[in-house]
């Protein structure tokens, strides 16, 4: 029995000596590998590159950004920061600097767009992003807005967005049912929101004869429409009908 005893208890010390090599094997192969991230601020790029490709990494430069501390062509900020540890093979990305701020933001408000982007490119700086809003139309492509505003200072980045007025979209209306009115007060409504009477025809269950609007009575009860219900026409569409 003792022995039995024995023989367990040296199974359980094996099992948890083996477990713990395990968890310090895995450790060790999580990060092992890891290194620290070099601090590129402030290099070049040319130098950040290689700095970064020594120690196992890979560096993305992002377009240039204004700084009035560090000097232009060096390198501004990076991500991950100095000294994270992170496995190799990692993507550090970095902006470059453009040195302090010397190129006047100008003023875009009422220019169209093509002529507002001419003067953003003749000035270095580049169009950033380009958003339409529905406009009145005297006022269709002329800048409405921009960012960063004119003459602004302490600008991040050599980039101008601007808003643009657009033409604005048609009215539309949504087609009611009028299945069972009577074909006068449906061509009095049709009228008053700017809307015409087309094509009245009878059902085929209708008598023979009337085939026409000029025919058809006023009283007439409408079978079908066209345009269905729930359908999107614009103000001046024609609207067909069948009664019975």
């Amino acid at each position: 029995m003792k022995r039995f005893f024995r023989f367990v208890f040296f199974t359980l010390v094996l099992m948890v000596v083996a477990l713990v090599s395990a968890l310090t094997t895995m450790r060790f192969a999580i990060h092992g590998r890891e290194v620290a991230v070099p601090n590129l601020v402030d290099k070049t790029p040319a130098e950040a590159r290689r700095m970064a490709e020594e120690d196992g990494f890979s560096l993305t430069v992002e377009p240039q950004y204004y700084s009035a501390t560090i000097a232009a062509g060096k390198i501004l900020s990076q991500v991950p920061s100095a000294r994270t540890l992170v496995r190799r093979g990692w993507e550090i990305r970095a902006a470059e600097s453009l040195g302090p701020q010397r190129v006047q933001i100008p003023n875009l408000i009422g220019e169209s767009e093509r002529a507002a982007e001419m003067n953003i490119e003749r000035r270095g700086l580049d169009v950033s992003t380009v958003a339409e809003i529905p406009w009145p139309s005297d006022s269709t492509d002329q800048v409405l807005a921009q960012s960063p505003p004119a003459n602004a200072n302490n600008v991040a980045a050599p980039k101008i967005s601007l808003l643009v007025a657009a033409q604005p979209a048609p009215q539309a209306f949504l087609m009611p049912s009028f299945i069972g009115q009577q074909l006068s007060t449906v061509s009095s409504a049709l009228r008053d929101a700017g809307l015409r009477v087309g094509k009245v025809t009878q059902a085929a269950n209708a008598s023979p004869g009337a085939t026409t609007q000029s025919t058809a009575s006023p009283t007439s009860s409408i079978a079908s429409q066209s345009p269905a219900a729930g359908e999107k026409v614009s103000p001046g569409a024609t609207v067909n009908f069948e009664v019975r």
